[in-house]
């Protein structure tokens, strides 16, 4: 049993890492308030038409002369207490959307708008239409630009009006509505032609923008689609086979390791995606960069939709939506990683550094834990005792095949040892098996914790959601859980199963070694404590008694036919 144990453990950890490896909702409530909504004033640009189709850059059609609209492209300057949009009158589109509270490499606000495609990709909120000529006139025409409220009124929600309206009969209106406390941003499009609605798609484009570390831990960008408060993720591949989907959507969009954009729905709907590729520089051996773009067809000629462009923080969402959460990928085991969470980020609010939260968070969680583990190395240790006597009898019945039902008299023999010296073989199986969700739940919390990209620790650690630049963490935690495997006592593993258990800490030192900084050293500090806890155990329990080795069978004493012991039973007697 004790040997199923050991294997079921190292087979978790196993399709645990070949998961990380292979992969590893409704109308929503404003965001609390207060900060401002400002726009800077104008800024001119350079035109940079976009195509909407992906394909050759197309040029302006000789459509109609424009009769609503402004002689040069001019840009406007939109920041909230959480972002800074930038948008422009050519297509009335988003150049830019950088979240305040979350930086890049650069430690500049980060951008969710792919900048460098954009003179060959969709801008966000472009429109598409079945005319290209049209859709072409709707993305580099230079729109009117009016603001439906002052800038300057503090904490007030912000609307910006763009309309272009020229001879051919087309005329659009583009309204934005921004509020000051949200990452959420609502589009209304209305497109005619001459007297007659035109439905239009809106098209984001390549989303999203956080490239950070790219690893088998990194979660590159998918694409993401709720439905009946089911989440589902599919990556280019995926795509490939179905780029479109038609139903009663909560929300639809792109995600990736932290953060996502999203079209937030009230009713059916039909999203489109496109997987986009950026090469490396020449000679760079960087893998190419991936992303997906994706379109909302409008259910009607007005557009009315509402966008989330923002990170994949718990609290954040939760306040838009409970079900919005969901669009964290925290796993099978989402119900124990909440309260973790929570646990942490509690504990942060008073250390102010989420390396030692981590720290303070895996102690609480082992001490909690001490009486399962503490159940789980006793009962080891009692069948390590009695496995001379085990063995003894496995080995009277090696010579009977499996389905020889001699064997059953084995297994009463065993049975009857078990009982005799009061072992329970399941009862060092279940407790350790009780803490695998909780040792799940915590890995897969600090793999996607958005709180720990960018938190530093100490020293080298500046950053714990990637891998230790050093490698010092993950080469502690092997060396402690070879430590830790000598110390526990296993139950009847043969010398070639200790072996190989012997290896599996420097495997799993090997694999760790670009598993985010986190992760690491939470393993370690487990290690750590499950070595003091064996050493505090083995003093509890004491040392083991050592039994003389059963003798053989042909040496196992024997009645006389009268019921007296043999010659050489009587000599042990005496």
């Amino acid at each position: 049993m004790e040997r199923r144990v050991l294997l079921a453990i190292v087979l978790s950890f196993l399709v645990l890492y070949a998961y990380q490896a292979l992969v590893v909702k409704p109308v929503q409530k404003p965001a609390p308030a207060p900060p401002p909504a400002s726009a800077a004033p104008p800024d001119a640009g350079q035109p940079s038409p976009a195509n909407t189709t992906g394909g050759p850059r197309l040029s302006e059609p000789p459509a109609g002369t424009p009769m609503i609209g402004e002689p040069g492209e001019r840009e406007i300057r939109v920041e909230t207490r959480d972002v800074i949009a930038v948008l422009t009158n050519r297509g009335a589109r988003v150049k830019s959307w950088r979240l305040k509270h979350y930086l890049d490499a650069k430690h500049e606000p980060l951008e969710l708008v792919v900048t460098e495609l954009a003179t060959t990709e969709p801008l966000p909120f472009s429109l598409r239409v079945p005319d290209e000529r049209v859709t072409s006139t709707l993305n580099t025409a230079l729109y009117s630009s009016t603001e439906a409220a002052p800038p300057n009124a503090i904490g007030a929600p912000l609307d910006l009006r763009f309309e272009y309206r020229d001879t051919a009969g087309l005329r659009v209106v583009k309204t934005f509505h921004f509020d000051p406390s949200s990452y959420i941003v609502g589009i209304s499009a209305n497109v005619t032609m001459g007297d007659s609605p035109v439905a239009a798609a809106v098209e984001w484009g390549p989303s999203v923008g956080d490239v950070g570390e790219v690893s088998r831990f990194t979660k590159r960008a998918e694409a993401l689609i709720s439905s009946s408060s089911k989440v589902q993720r599919l990556s280019p591949k995926d795509l490939a086979k179905q780029s479109a989907f038609e139903g009663d959507f909560q929300y639809a969009g792109v995600d990736d390791q932290y953060f996502m954009t999203t079209a937030i729905f009230t009713g059916p709907a039909r999203v489109s995606y496109r997987p986009v590729t950026i090469p490396p520089p020449t000679g760079s051996k960087d893998p190419p960069r991936e992303f997906v773009a994706y379109a909302v067809d409008a259910p009607s000629s007005t557009t009315q939709l509402r966008f989330f462009a923002g990170p994949k923080d718990f609290d954040v969402l939760a306040s838009i939506d409970r079900e919005f959460v969901r669009a964290i990928d925290f796993g099978m085991f989402a119900f124990i990683v909440v309260p973790l969470l929570r646990s942490l980020k509690w504990i942060n609010g008073f250390v102010g550094n989420y390396g030692w939260s981590i720290i303070l968070l895996t102690v609480i969680i082992n001490a909690i834990m001490f009486p399962l583990r503490h159940k789980s190395v006793v009962s080891m240790r009692k069948m390590q005792e009695i496995q001379p006597e085990v063995k003894a009898i496995q080995d009277r019945y090696a010579k009977y095949k499996t389905t020889d039902p001699a064997r059953q008299k084995m297994n009463q023999e065993l049975m009857g040892l078990y009982k005799e010296r009061g072992v329970n073989p399941a009862s060092g199986c279940v407790p350790m098996l009780l803490t695998f969700p909780v040792l799940f739940a915590f890995y897969s919390l600090l793999s996607t914790a958005i709180e720990l990209r960018g938190a530093p620790f100490f020293g080298w650690i500046h950053d714990l959601s990637v891998h230790d630049p050093f490698y010092v963490t993950p080469v502690l935690m092997g060396l402690s859980q070879l430590w830790q495997t000598r110390i526990t006592p296993v139950a009847g593993a043969d010398p070639a199963q200790q072996k190989t258990m012997m290896m599996m800490p420097l495997v799993f030192a090997f694999m760790f070694l670009w598993a985010p900084a986190g992760v690491a050293l939470y393993w370690l500090v487990s290690n750590l404590w499950g070595i003091g806890q064996q050493y505090l155990t083995n003093y509890l329990i004491g040392p083991a008694p050592v039994r003389p080795p059963p003798r053989p069978p042909a040496e196992r004493r024997m009645k006389r036919v009268g019921g007296g012991k043999t010659e050489a039973a009587k000599g042990e007697a005496s």
